[in-house]
């Protein structure tokens, strides 16, 4: 006999519904092409899931985020893989919201007949990669039905399928190839390639559907104990969540922010994923499709400098172990991204089965982006070593030997031009943004030796440094515009620019940065509402077609700008914009279309959720709630450094 609540219906008593829910549309008016903002996400911070507003997981890869698929529907059809659980009745409503500080989900469903709960949720240290649903009755009674269409290998393999176990335990096996889900909780039938359940649930009823990955050369682990484990996994969101006290009138946004970033940290390698999915379009129908599933240094360092500043001094200790494992070696070797356990081999490619989200053809996995020479990223990594020692990660022989290879490295080749930090396709370019990151690379050197003791030679990093700066203002600058340019041969501006004061190039209120602002308004403001794109694609030199909508990071850059200039009034109407584009769950995509609100790009995107943060961050200081990190400290080149919490500042990968 199964334990009560771990797949056979019991009787419990019925919660109350809580305050905070969203109502979603009736699970029958589900799109063909269901739309980003729809989904919210689970996860056991081994990898993740997304279920969408009609109770349909349409996206899950297992065991890793970056292994390949069990559930592809998002990137096709309903033919490439999903798992439904929903009511019979077509006039069914559904209202959701996550469990206070966790990433469980709970969807209360609405019928003629009665009410049920559904929770969505990765087990926590279960030593195993598992979704559970839990159906319980909380009135009168539901007819449920669940749809399982298991397609492997990013929809590719179709799996071989049996049934084992009896009518006290049903159980599902589906293999192809090395990898194995094993489905217990409910006796599914087949029904043209995939197979359906349907089950009445009364008042009070619980029952537990629980899909677990195994390799198949395995026996299949033992049955979930589910009740403690849901417990447990509440348990441990809510202690990691309870260790950082956030205030403010963002503090909501800011803590399902942290609790999103923790969820695409690997919890083993420490490895921070800029997203969990691959190849939802910046430009729907067209070719701007990548795999986010990775490890971009430049997202990494921004993360560790966001949990360092809410004082997450373990995960800034792992994170930095990932760090200095993933670019050991050669220096000349290291590349703006990695796989989450550092690997190097990140070849591209593509999946001409898949429809594409919307359409969006390629769908790609891997990201040719990793092959790119970016400067910047140096100055990104250097600059969250140091906030790491600036919040006590104790400094070894090896660490610090590492990173003055690092600095070597650049002194070589600091004058180089690449590809710079929206990992343009086209010809390399010597990019502000990138040289800026270059000094801030010399300048932590520097800082390294004067406030930590650190041994280098301080002497010639405070020469390149000041070089670095005379450069960038002789090249860099346009006087006639009165701002600073994307790169040195041309006069179009760019929103990384506004990273400049935030790593201590120039204060937040020097005239040079005012005039940058004011033609980043005027060049790249979409809308009424103030949201900014990266840059004009019209300028036509990142090597692809089609455009792109607001980046959501750019504009969370820009609130950091007025915050710290003084602008605290327009910090505050555009952090309301942009907070107001998350959806019902809090999370955020890449880039968001201003006309209709719609999500664009993958998601939920760290980068976009990271500087969040920040931006939070940066008005509590600007209204003088919060003091501390991130004061500003005069340097011996001219330029400013923030005196703790900088970090990296990431880019996008593309």
């Amino acid at each position: 006999m199964r334990p009560r609540g771990s797949g056979r219906l019991s009787r419990s008593s019925a919660p109350g519904h809580g305050d905070g829910w969203t109502r979603g549309a009736g699970w029958f008016d589900r799109p063909m092409t269901q739309r980003i903002e729809d989904h919210a996400m689970i996860g056991d911070c081994y990898t993740a899931a997304l279920v969408d507003r009609a109770g349909t997981i349409d996206w899950m890869c297992l065991p890793r985020f970056d292994s390949s698929s069990t559930f592809a529907a998002l990137l096709g059809d309903e033919h490439d893989g999903h798992w439904t659980l929903h009511p019979t009745d077509p006039d069914a409503t559904a209202e959701r919201r996550y469990e206070q500080d966790t990433l469980v989900l709970t969807t209360i469903w609405t019928t003629a007949s009665g009410i049920v709960e559904v929770t969505d949720f990765m087990p926590i240290d279960a030593h195993r990669a598992a979704v559970v649903r839990r159906v319980r009755g909380l009135q009168g009674s539901v007819e449920m039905r669940q749809t399982l269409r298991i397609r492997f290998d990013y929809a590719s393999a179709l799996p071989w399928v049996r049934q084992i176990g009896d009518d006290d335990d049903p159980a599902l096996v589906a293999t192809a190839g090395p990898g194995s889900v094993i489905v217990r909780g409910v006796r599914f039938h087949a029904d043209d390639h995939r197979h359906v359940a349907t089950t009445t649930i009364h008042d009070g009823d619980v029952l537990d559907t629980e899909l677990t990955w195994y390799p198949s050369h395995r026996e299949p682990p033992e049955p979930l104990d589910v009740t403690p484990a849901l417990a447990a996994t509440s348990a441990w969101w809510r202690a990691w969540a309870g260790k950082t006290r956030v205030e403010g009138p963002y503090a909501d946004a800011t803590r399902r922010s942290l609790l999103l970033l923790r969820a695409m940290t690997h919890a083993e390698t420490g490895g921070v994923v800029a997203a969990v999915t691959t190849s939802l379009p910046e430009d729907p129908g067209g070719e701007r499709n990548w795999d986010y599933r990775y490890v971009w240094l430049r997202d990494a360092s921004l993360a560790l400098a966001s949990l360092i500043a809410h004082g997450y001094r373990d995960e800034a200790t792992h994170w930095r172990g990932w760090l200095l494992r993933a670019i050991a070696g050669d220096p000349a070797d290291v590349q703006i991204m990695y796989g989450i356990a550092g690997e190097r081999e990140l070849a591209e490619r593509e999946l001409p089965h898949l429809a594409g989200y919307a359409h969006s053809t390629p769908v790609r996995i891997g990201n040719g982006a990793s092959t790119q020479y970016q400067g910047d990223v140096f100055g990104e990594v250097l600059a969250a070593l140091h906030d790491a020692r600036e919040l006590g990660v104790e400094e070894n022989a090896d660490s610090w030997a590492l990173q003055r290879a690092l600095l070597g490295f650049v002194e070589q080749h600091w004058q180089e031009p690449d590809n710079g930090i929206w990992e343009m396709r086209g010809p390399r370019r010597s990019f502000t943004h990138s040289r800026a990151m270059i000094w801030a690379a010399f300048d932590r050197g520097v800082a390294a030796v004067e406030e930590f003791g650190l041994e280098g030679p301080v002497e010639r990093w405070r020469e390149l440094r000041s070089a670095v700066r005379a450069e960038i203002d002789e090249h860099g600058w346009n006087a006639e515009r009165g701002a600073f340019r994307q790169h040195y041969d041309t006069d179009e501006v760019d929103a990384s620019l506004l990273v400049l004061p935030q790593i201590g190039y120039c204060k937040a209120t020097d005239p040079r940065m005012l005039g940058t602002v004011a033609a980043i308004e005027e060049d790249l403001r979409v809308g009424t509402d103030g949201l900014v794109l990266r840059y004009r694609t019209s300028a036509g030199f990142d090597g692809l077609s089609g455009s792109e909508h607001p980046f959501l990071a750019c504009s969370f850059w820009l609130v950091e700008q007025y915050a710290a200039s003084g602008r605290v009034e327009d910090a505050e109407r555009l952090m309301d914009v942009l907070v107001g584009y998350a959806n019902d769950v809090g999370m955020l995509s890449e880039e968001v279309d201003v006309a209709t609100g719609h999500h664009i790009g993958n998601t939920p995107q760290a980068l976009s959720h990271l500087t969040l943060v920040s931006a939070a961050d940066a008005i509590q200081r600007g209204r003088g709630a919060v003091s501390g990190h991130r004061t500003r400290v005069p340097q011996h080149d001219g330029g400013t450094r923030a005196a703790a919490g900088v970090g990296g500042f990431a880019g996008t990968p593309a």
